[in-house]
């Protein structure tokens, strides 16, 4: 997988067609891609890493602000299943995801129209309930006995990060469940149904007072990075263009950093 040493299935359609719609302006059904003065038009649908919710759910109203003729459809899902809707044919122009290696059949099956655009990093964080009922304080603590621990599926990944982690830090952890996307995983530790999740830095962020974040040390982390591409069948080509680009330009980098997501 694409995480190098910290410097430290839902199904496909159905997501997508529960996509999150922002800025409706005047309905968004048309999929022209540019007016007389070349400016994008018409809907641009995003399909993107589920860590990547709050902060695309932010970048995309400032670029509705930019490009007022044009509606943002953000689905978002665990990397792997995003990849498998555009396998399978699914509608969209961009995609984003947590992990260059999980892009990497996209670009070798020619699906993308250009070399995909890191624009993000990203880094592991044990996400508790507030009151820590198991105190865990470290990945050491996830394989004592009687601690509950969800991570991500292995193809996703968080899941694929998080076995890094356990292994650089030497520490043999029996999940008990394997959830699709990080945001599953945030959710089972919310609710209390697990003593402790593998989540990223940014998630335990978003989440405020709901759950705690304990700090993974960089010799045990992993940076994820996070690729953008526009997809070789966009239906609004134009519009991609212009989001992907938008993704590495200062206010955008803000915004992810304010979340606390890494330089590319």
């Amino acid at each position: 997988m694409a995480f190098r040493p910290a410097l430290a299935l839902r199904p496909a359609l159905a997501l997508l067609i529960a996509a999150t719609v922002l800025a409706t302006g005047c309905g968004g059904s048309a999929r022209s891609t540019a007016d007389p003065a070349g400016q994008p038009t018409g809907t641009l649908t995003v399909l993107a890493a589920a860590s990547l919710t709050e902060s695309l759910g932010r970048i995309g109203q400032d670029f509705r602000t930019v490009h007022p003729r044009v509606s943002v459809a953000l689905s978002f899902a665990g990397s792997s299943t995003l990849v498998a809707q555009v396998t399978a044919g699914a509608p969209a122009d961009v995609i984003a995801t947590a992990s260059s290696d999980t892009m990497a059949p996209l670009a070798t099956a020619g699906k993308l129209a250009g070399p995909p655009v890191v624009f993000a990093t990203n880094v592991l964080e044990i996400a508790v309930p507030p009151d820590n009922p198991a105190h865990v304080a470290g990945l050491a603590d996830l394989s004592r006995p009687g601690v509950t621990v969800a991570v991500c599926a292995a193809q996703v990944p968080c899941g694929a990060a998080a076995g890094d982690a356990f292994a650089r830090a030497g520490v043999a952890v029996r999940p008990a469940t394997y959830e699709s996307d990080v945001k599953a995983v945030l959710a089972k530790v919310r609710l209390g149904e697990v003593d402790a999740g593998v989540v990223y830095r940014t998630d335990v962020l978003a989440a405020g007072s709901a759950v705690a974040g304990v700090v993974i040390p960089p010799e045990q982390n992993a940076t994820a990075e996070y690729p953008a591409a526009v997809l070789r069948d966009a239906p609004n080509p134009g519009a991609a263009r212009a989001f992907v680009a938008a993704l590495t330009e200062p206010a955008a980098q803000a915004l992810l950093r304010t979340a606390g997501f890494g330089p590319p």
